[in-house]
């Protein structure tokens, strides 16, 4: 008998309690459905509630509780709204989103990896119709880069004030998501392959591939860490020759993106970079309300990864029953796949969730529905 899988389940701010509440009801069905051996515990925080309650977004101990998870479920952080309260308990975004880099940090989740497919009844935003086989993987570095948080304010609120930043970036974490970025280029040739639907790309001397990975860096202005990832990059190329590679640089990756995003298979960036591209890559696919997000440590078995939609809060719809749980379904579809490593049942019923939300976006293109009226369609498909 499989070992019961533990998700710590927390919805946050504005939205997130709405569209998490459809993924635990989806959940529900499966488990009952297929006997899952998954149980989970949702937790307050953290969130603006919590904070505005105890001072503190999460308590001090909040990343020991969590560990003892398989895998955490975010709804959303931020603005909590109704926009239209000018009274209400609001904090700064680097007060209410540090628990994202926290647990990332905390939890050493080093992916984050975010899928761009347009799939059938997602809105086309690019008018040309090769935009209907956008299909790419973009993965950030999620542990170092931009965002390691080092720096401060001196003389603060004067005229001679002074804000540093710091980047850090070491070859050890950019060996590792480039060597990651080529695996996945070739398990995602492989599926391909399994559905009929392969892709060609063409390497620089001529030959042609099934998968592509593309790095893509500011390397003729920030130097440093762009030539340690160029370097990097050419060295592992040399393991997989079965795998073409691409260079760009990360404006004209952003102005590519739009041209021509169906030229892209995987994509690797730095924290920051992969930041604004995984954006830019989830409009093109649909939109932020259909794109899932992944923050994942595929290294250490002991340390949850988690699963968050792109979205934020939308404090303007929040608690009016608006908000489309799309997203948060199919992030909750990628979640029970990635978990599905130990428990193959799980990444079953994974799959069958997925699917189930695709039909759903497909035959509901474009109407307007709302949250609970979403989920309670899709489980009616996984039901039936």
């Amino acid at each position: 008998m499989a070992e019961t899988t533990r998700i710590a389940v927390t919805p946050g701010d504005g939205i997130g309690p709405e569209v998490v509440g459809e993924a635990v009801r989806c959940l529900e069905t499966l488990r009952a459905k297929h006997g899952l051996a998954v149980e989970w515990t949702r937790f307050p925080w953290p969130s603006h509630a919590w904070h505005e309650e105890h001072g503190e977004s999460m308590p001090e101990d909040a990343l020991a509780q969590l560990q003892a998870y398989d895998a955490i479920l975010l709804g959303a952080l931020g603005d909590p709204g109704p926009i239209d309260d000018a009274e209400r308990y609001l904090l700064s975004d680097s007060v209410s989103l540090a628990p994202l880099l926290e647990m990332r940090k905390g939890f050493d989740q080093w992916v984050c990896e975010r899928p761009a497919r347009l799939l059938p009844g997602a809105r086309q935003y690019l008018a040309d119709e090769r935009a209907k086989d956008i299909d790419m993987l973009v993965i950030r570095e999620n542990s170092e880069g931009e965002y390691v948080s080092q720096g401060g304010r001196l003389r603060k609120g004067t005229e001679d004030e002074v804000a540093t930043q710091m980047e850090v970036f070491t070859r050890k974490a950019t060996n590792r998501i480039i060597r990651y970025g080529f695996e996945q280029a070739r398990n995602r040739a492989a599926e391909r392959v399994k559905e009929g639907r392969t892709r060609t790309f063409r390497t620089l001397d001529g030959r042609t591939c099934e998968s592509q990975v593309c790095l893509v860096t500011k390397r003729n202005a920030l130097r440093h860490w762009g030539d340690m990832y160029t370097e990097a990059f050419e060295a592992i190329s040399e393991e997989y020759p079965d795998v073409a590679v691409h260079h760009e640089l990360v404006d004209a990756a952003c102005m590519k993106f739009v041209q021509s995003p169906w030229a892209f298979d995987v994509v690797v960036a730095s924290n920051l970079q992969g930041d604004i591209l995984t954006d830019l890559a989830a409009v093109l696919s649909g939109g932020m309300g259909v794109a899932p997000s992944c923050n994942l440590n595929p290294t250490d078995p002991n340390m949850p990864s988690m699963f968050e939609p792109t979205h934020g809060s939308a404090p303007d719809i929040a608690s009016q029953g608006l908000a489309d749980p799309t997203a948060m379904l199919f992030t909750t579809a990628r979640m029970l796949e990635w978990l599905g490593r130990k428990d193959p049942t799980l990444a079953a019923a994974g799959k069958e969730l997925f699917d189930a939300v695709a039909a759903d976006l497909a035959e509901n293109a474009g109407s307007q529905r709302g949250t609970h009226e979403i989920g309670v369609a899709i489980c009616n498909r996984l039901t039936g």
